[in-house]
């Protein structure tokens, strides 16, 4: 690969995508030339987090000057990349590509802010960031991070959580809408993946799962498998995987799925992985893993990175906002 990324960054990290996203991780949460982002970020990005979508340089510099006050010390470890090049996909022949970064905070509580006056408490949390990166800079972002690792660390209900914020923000009329259909903006890239049958295995699977086919888990899944799931969950086999993915499905049994954007790869010397942006968007209408059914429409917007071995799906990295659906459960229900 020749292609240029940015000239804002040296050599490998101008050929080399997953040098590049060690970089952007870096950058984004841990150099202190925050300025020197202006350089990076297109003027007119987009980052859509469950919790709501920033447009602008503008707005993105503020919300991470946010979380650098909070957690002075905050580290980004870049655990895997899962790219795809979307200089064909596009149309416009401009040279770029999709990154999918599976990354883990750790950082200390030590600034008022953001998660309340400072604890000290040590936080690690898992963060999936998807990047579409052309004409040397970053255009579009798509962010989930584990809220419920985060607010239990603080020793937090995450729902009760949310209740608090949104009640010293005076409910809807203040706090920032959470990313729905509705405040989901029309972005440049249109792409939804490459053609890896990897990526394809990933999204038929998933879908097979959020259809209610949850034997295709002890079909598909090694029976070992290592499973990272949403407040900091790591388990393993599949009766874990089956009681995620049901009690995920089972609170909104009517919601529309989506696979929103696969991409697969297969790296000489590493096992085939495949990253999936997924969404389900419907009514809290079931029993599961957010309690009684309350009728309210809520939008969740996944992520799901996985890597396959000679039994199977042997390890699966699923993330979602549980802050966010309850954000938005509360403020249909008028419960703040």
């Amino acid at each position: 690969m020749t292609r240029l990324i940015s000239p804002d960054f040296t050599p490998p990290c101008r050929t080399d995508v997953p040098a590049f996203a060690r970089a952007l991780s870096n950058r984004l949460w841990e150099d202190r030339n925050i300025a020197g982002l202006d350089n990076l970020l297109a003027p007119d990005v987009i980052l859509r987090t469950p919790d709501q979508v920033l447009h602008g340089a503008g707005a993105v510099l503020a919300a991470l000057l946010a979380e650098r006050a909070a957690c002075p010390d905050l580290q980004a470890l870049c655990e895997d990349t899962i790219w795809c090049d979307t200089t064909a996909r596009q149309g416009d022949g401009e040279p770029g590509f999709l990154c999918a970064n599976r990354l883990t905070a750790l950082a200390g509580h030590s600034g008022d802010g953001l998660f309340g006056p400072a604890s000290g408490t040590r936080l690690r949390a898992r963060m999936m960031l998807d990047v579409w990166c052309t004409g040397d800079r970053v255009r579009e972002g798509w962010l989930i991070r584990d809220t419920a690792a985060i607010h239990r660390a603080l020793g937090q209900d995450p729902k009760s959580a949310v209740r608090q914020s949104l009640s010293q923000d005076s409910g809807l009329e203040s706090c920032a809408p959470p990313l729905t259909p509705d405040t989901d903006p029309d972005g440049a890239y249109g792409g939804r993946g490459d053609d890896s049958p990897t990526g394809d295995h990933l999204s038929d699977l998933v879908k097979r799962i959020m259809t209610g086919e949850f034997s295709a888990i002890a079909h598909h899944y090694d029976r070992a498998c290592a499973l990272a799931y949403p407040g900091g969950t790591d388990e393993i086999g599949h009766l874990a995987a089956e009681r995620f993915w049901m009690g995920l499905r089972s609170a909104f049994p009517s919601a529309s799925f989506r696979i929103d954007h696969c991409m697969g790869l297969k790296d000489a010397g590493a096992a085939p992985r495949a990253a999936l942006r997924w969404s389900l968007y419907g009514k809290h209408d079931g029993f599961g893993a957010f309690g009684p059914p309350t009728g309210a429409y809520v939008y969740v917007m996944g992520m799901t990175h996985a890597e396959f071995g000679p039994h199977g799906l042997r390890r699966d990295w699923t993330l979602l906002d549980v802050a966010a659906i309850w954000k938005q459960i509360l403020l249909a229900t008028g419960a703040v």
